[in-house]
């Protein structure tokens, strides 16, 4: 099994992400699963009031379970990936959902020999940027990068590059915040 624990997946999702994995393999509709978790992904994203029903505790995934499949049947996915979701619901693990989704795409990245590498900026960066921080991922060794981007305007400027374990900060609001506490070390 690929290790993916060290990349900030739990274990759980490394077991789920295995397991999906293992079947979109076996039936040939890997290329498939691994779009339409993503899609997935977007879909929680995009709807708001939908992951905030999954992530609450409260919620009773044994009635949530078949409208979930229903609208994810409405939507155009295979019929795995409705599956999947409905044995994360009985397994009362619905709130997980997102990490689980997460986990299956840094396994799936790790299968293929990617990095991922999560881009949190003030903006969304340009192609040039893009290109930039890809050539410059390559020279530190990291040929196959998937890179995937999160905007955050509080940061005022620069990135922050997660890569597994590893957190590249270059933000204009952390300069900010150790020009602050150096500031205070001196008084």
């Amino acid at each position: 099994m690929v290790e993916i624990t060290g990349m900030g997946i739990s274990s759980l999702a490394a077991r789920y992400a295995a397991a999906l994995y293992a079947l979109a393999a076996e039936r040939g509709v890997l290329d498939e699963t691994i779009a339409q978790m993503e899609a997935l992904s977007q879909l929680l994203k995009a709807h708001k009031a939908l992951a905030a029903l999954i992530a609450n505790p409260l919620t009773d995934t044994v009635k949530l379970a078949p409208v979930l499949d229903e609208a994810l049947a409405g939507q155009g996915v295979a019929v795995l990936v409705r599956h999947f979701v409905g044995v994360v619901a009985a397994n009362r693990r619905l709130r997980d959902l997102p990490m689980l989704i997460e986990g299956f795409a840094a396994y799936a990245a790790a299968k293929r020999g990617e990095v991922v590498a999560t881009v949190i900026s003030a903006r969304t960066l340009s192609d040039t940027q893009r290109n930039q921080l890809r050539a410059r991922l390559a020279e530190a060794s990291y040929s196959t990068v998937r890179l995937v981007e999160q905007i955050d305007p509080s940061l005022l400027g620069g990135l922050r590059l997660q890569i597994g374990d590893k957190l590249y900060d270059t933000t204009l609001k952390s300069r900010l915040n150790r020009l602050n506490y150096s500031l205070k070390g001196a008084a």
